[in-house]
């Protein structure tokens, strides 16, 4: 895949960028050399390997799904000026 001079501007111009002539064409080469990197990296065959979450093999740190500090509603809404069965009532902003 490459990008020609008006996708370089397109998206140039999607992104809100002021982008001259000649740095147009400057970014077209680059964008050509990412993409011609992303086309090498798929021809790597990848069969039998598994994803990994990092470089170094280890563990994920789980906890435990427990409540631990609950119903603590009254508390909470405790020093508000206006609450309604323990929800913050607060002044009407949009019409």
């Amino acid at each position: 895949m490459s990008v020609d001079l008006a996708t370089v501007k397109r998206v140039a111009k999607l992104a809100r960028i002021a982008l001259p002539e000649e740095e147009a064409e400057r970014t077209m080469a680059e964008l050509n050399g990412i993409l011609g990197f992303v086309e090498q990296l798929a021809e790597v065959d990848v069969t039998g390997i598994e994803p990994m979450t990092s470089v170094m093999p280890m563990a994920m740190r789980k906890r435990q799904d427990a409540v631990t500090d609950g119903n603590k509603a009254d508390d909470i809404v405790a020093n508000a000026p206006q609450t309604d069965r323990n929800f913050f009532l607060v002044p009407k902003v949009v019409e």
